[in-house]
C-alpha cells in the first residue's frame, strides 16, 4: 500500500518547530511586538489541524494497522490478483482493497472505511455463515468467497470476488430453454361424445385441436396428439412460465367448446417440470395429470419442491356413467379379502354418517364373504353416535373396537380398507395404518398432496357423491356364496351416509347415486329409520339457530363464528353452515368454531365456489362443494381474517 502523505508531513512537522521557536523568541521581546506574536500562533494552529486531520486520515484507511498485520509479500501477491480483492474489518469497513476492486467494484470510487452493504447488495450473514455469496455489481453477477483470519484482538474478512457473468447468463439459457412435458387430457371425452351426432364430434375435435395449437402457436414447442383425447406436449421453460403466469388460460377458453350446445369439454393438464430428463418429465407429468383427475379434472397441476400447484378446479366433476371399473375393483377387492384372515375397516377422524355407515355396509359384506371384518372407531371423537349404536344393538357379533386394540392385534396376514379418506393426516389412527401390510382405499374426496402412495386398490372417485354410494356399487358385484339376506341395518347406514353427503338428495346427485339408493332399498333400507338419525335435541337447534343469526355476508359468503362452547360443536356446526346456504345471494357459507387451540372452519357451497380451493389455501381441503381445515394456535378473530383473505385471493384468481 502507498502512502502518499510522508513527505507532507515531515514538512508540516519541521514548520511546526520552527513557529514554536519563532513564538519563543517574540515572547522574549518587548511588549511593543506583542501583537506580532498572533501570526505564529495561528501558523501554530493551522500547522496541529492539517496534521490532525491527516494522521485522522490515515487512521480512518487503517493503513498503519493494516501494515502491521499483511506481510509485504502477502499484500504484494494480492494486489497483483487478475480479480477483484479486499479486506473488511469485524464492522464490515473495507480497509484494503487492490486495484482491480477500485477499478471493476469500486468504479474508481474510494471506499476506505466504508460499510460493505453501501458499496455492495449482499447477503452478509449468508457470506459469514456459509462462506460465499453471490451478487450484482454494475452489470456482472460475482460469487463473492470469503475467508476470516484474526491477528491479535483484530479480525478481518478477505473477500475474493470470482466473475461468473458467462456462467450465469449460459445457466440462465439453459434454465430458460429446458423442455419439458405436458400432457393434456379432456376430462371424460367417451362419455360426452357418445350421443354426440358425427358432425358435433367432428366440430368439438377441430375447435379442440385448434384451441391447443394456439396455446402452442406462441412457443418453439411441438405437440402430438397419441388419442383421441389426449396430448403430449414438449415446452421450453420459458415459455411454460409463462403459461403459469397466465394461470393456464386455455382452461377457460376449453369451457366454451360444448357438446350439442350443454356439455362444455375441460382440460386436465399435467405438467412435467424441474426433470433432468425427459423420460423424467413425462413420469411427473402423468403424476399431476393423475392428481388432477383425482381433484375432478378441469385444472393443471404443476409439481414442485414443496407439494403441488394448482390452477383452474371450478367445474364440477362430471360423472361417469360406465361401472366396468367399479366392477374390476369389486372383483379384485373380494379376492384380497378372502385370501386375509381378518379385515379390519377405518374412516377418518371425527368420523360422520357417510364414513361410518361406508365402514358398516363394507364390514356387513366382509362378514357374509364368511370373513371376520372389526371397525376401528374412537367413540369419544365421532359424529355417528346414534349409528354405532344401532347397529350394536341390532347385531349379535362384536362389530367396534378402539383403534388401539386394533392396533395391538392386526397382523401382516390381514387386511385393512380405508374409507371416506384418502389422507394420511386424517386418518382414525395412524398408527394402524403404519402396521398394516395390506392397504385398500375407497374415497370420493378431491385428490390431495398427502394421500396413501403404497394402497394394493386405490379406488378414487371424486364425481361420487359419497364414499357410501361407491361402498354400495361395489357390494353389487360381490359373489356372496350364501343365501344368507344382507343385513337391513348396514343398508340403512349405507342410504345415511349417502343422504347426508347429498344433503337429502339435492347435492351431487347423478344417476348412479339414485341407482345407488334403489338398491339399497331393494336391500330393506327404512328411509323413516334414517331420517331419525338426522334428529338434534331442541337445545342444538337452538344452539344451530344462534349460529346461523351471527353470520355476516362477504363478497356472497356467509361467515358466522360460534363463540360458545358445545359438546356437540361439531355436529351443528356443519349443519349451521348448510342452512346458510339457503340464504338469498349466498354462494357458499363457512363456520368457525374452536375446539382447543385450534380453530375449524366447515365450508360448504351449491356449487358456484369450490370451497376445496379456498380451504387448500388454508391448509385444508375436501371437495367441491364440502370442505373443512383446522388452524393451530390461532382465535377466532385472526381466522376470520385468514379466511376472508383466502376468499378474496380465490376471486383473484377466478376473476382474471
Amino acid at each position: 500500500m502507498k502512502n502518499k502523505f510522508p513527505a507532507l508531513l515531515l514538512v508540516l512537522h519541521l514548520l511546526l518547530l520552527a513557529d514554536l521557536a519563532g513564538t519563543a523568541l517574540l515572547l522574549n521581546r518587548d511588549s511593543r511586538k506583542e501583537q506580532y506574536c498572533l501570526l505564529p500562533a495561528f501558523a501554530l494552529i493551522a500547522a496541529c489541524i492539517i496534521i490532525f486531520l491527516i494522521y485522522s486520515r490515515n487512521s480512518m484507511r487503517h493503513i498503519s494497522r493494516m501494515n502491521s498485520h499483511l506481510e509485504s509479500s502477502a499484500a504484494e501477491y494480492m494486489n497483483s490478483l487478475p480479480a477483484p480483492v479486499a479486506v473488511i474489518d469485524s464492522k464490515k469497513q473495507f480497509v484494503w482493497y487492490n486495484q482491480i476492486f477500485s477499478e471493476k467494484i469500486g468504479l474508481g470510487q474510494d471506499v476506505y472505511g466504508l460499510d460493505i452493504e453501501g458499496i455492495i447488495r449482499i447477503n452478509t450473514s449468508q457470506l459469514s455463515d456459509e462462506g460465499h455469496a453471490e451478487c450484482s455489481i454494475n452489470g456482472c453477477i460475482y460469487n463473492v468467497m470469503s475467508e476470516k483470519f484474526v491477528k491479535g484482538e483484530m479480525e478481518f474478512r478477505v473477500l475474493y470476488f470470482h466473475d461468473i457473468t458467462e456462467f450465469a447468463t449460459l445457466k440462465k439459457r439453459s434454465d430458460e430453454e429446458h423442455p419439458n412435458v405436458v400432457v393434456i387430457t379432456i376430462d371424460n371425452y367417451d362419455d360426452i361424445m357418445q350421443n354426440a351426432k358425427e358432425s358435433e364430434k367432428a366440430q368439438a375435435s377441430v375447435e379442440t385441436e385448434k384451441l391447443i395449437e394456439n396455446m402452442m402457436s406462441s412457443t418453439n414447442g411441438f405437440i402430438k396428439k397419441v388419442s383421441s383425447n389426449t396430448f403430449y406436449a414438449v415446452i421450453e421453460n420459458r415459455h411454460l412460465e409463462q403459461m403459469i403466469d397466465e394461470k393456464f388460460k386455455i382452461l377457460d377458453s376449453a369451457r366454451n367448446i360444448t357438446i350439442s350446445g350443454q356439455y362444455p369439454l375441460t382440460f386436465s393438464i399435467g405438467v412435467g417440470q424441474g426433470a433432468g430428463s425427459l423420460a423424467e418429465s413425462e413420469r411427473i407429468a402423468k403424476q399431476c395429470l393423475d392428481m388432477a383427475l383425482g381433484r375432478g379434472g378441469d385444472q393443471a397441476v404443476v409439481k414442485t419442491d414443496n407439494g403441488y400447484r394448482f390452477f383452474g378446479g371450478v367445474s364440477k366433476g362430471v360423472e361417469k356413467r360406465s361401472r366396468a371399473k367399479t366392477r374390476i375393483i369389486a372383483n379384485a377387492l373380494q379376492d384380497i379379502i378372502m385370501s386375509s384372515e381378518h379385515v379390519f375397516i377405518m374412516g377418518h377422524r371425527f368420523g360422520d354418517l357417510d364414513s361410518v355407515g361406508a365402514s358398516c355396509g363394507m364390514a356387513g359384506a366382509v362378514r357374509l364373504l364368511g370373513r371376520t371384518a372389526y371397525i376401528a372407531v374412537d367413540r369419544s371423537r365421532n359424529l355417528a353416535s346414534h349409528l354405532i349404536a344401532n347397529v350394536e344393538q341390532r347385531t349379535d357379533n362384536e362389530l367396534f373396537i378402539t383403534p388401539s386394540e386394533a392396533e395391538n392385534v392386526i397382523s401382516d396376514k390381514d387386511l385393512l380398507i380405508i374409507v371416506d379418506t384418502h389422507n394420511k393426516d386424517f386418518l382414525e389412527s395412524r398408527a394402524l395404518y403404519e402396521r398394516a401390510k395390506s392397504v385398500v382405499v375407497i374415497d370420493h374426496h378431491r385428490k390431495t398432496v398427502n394421500f396413501i402412495d403404497n394402497a394394493v386398490i386405490f379406488h378414487h372417485e371424486p364425481y361420487a357423491s359419497s364414499a357410501s354410494e361407491m361402498v354400495t356399487e361395489i357390494i353389487e358385484y360381490f359373489r356372496f356364496d350364501t343365501n344368507e339376506r344382507f343385513p337391513s341395518i348396514y343398508a340403512d347406514a349405507l342410504l345415511s351416509g349417502i343422504m347426508l353427503d347429498t344433503k337429502n338428495f339435492v347435492m351431487r346427485t347423478g344417476v348412479r347415486t339414485f341407482e345407488a339408493a334403489a338398491y339399497l332399498k331393494k336391500l330393506g333400507a327404512d328411509t323413516v329409520a334414517v331420517k331419525l338419525l338426522f334428529s338434534n335435541s331442541i337445545d342444538s337447534y337452538k344452539r344451530r339457530t344462534q349460529i346461523v343469526a351471527s353470520a355476516k355476508i362477504h363478497d356472497r359468503c356467509a361467515i358466522a363464528a360460534a363463540d360458545f362452547k358445545s359438546d356437540d360443536i361439531r355436529l351443528i356446526s356443519p349443519q349451521a353452515a348448510d342452512e346458510l346456504l339457503s340464504i338469498t345471494d349466498v354462494d357458499a357459507s363457512f363456520v368457525l368454531y374452536k375446539t382447543g387451540n385450534t380453530v375449524n372452519i366447515s365450508a360448504r357451497s351449491l356449487g358456484a365456489m369450490n370451497v376445496q380451493v379456498i380451504m387448500e389455501k388454508l391448509g385444508g381441503g375436501g371437495h367441491q362443494t364440502m370442505a373443512a381445515t383446522q388452524i393451530e394456535n390461532s382465535t377466532i378473530q385472526e381466522a376470520v381474517k385468514m379466511l376472508i383473505q383466502a376468499i378474496d385471493e380465490f376471486h383473484s384468481d377466478n376473476h382474471r
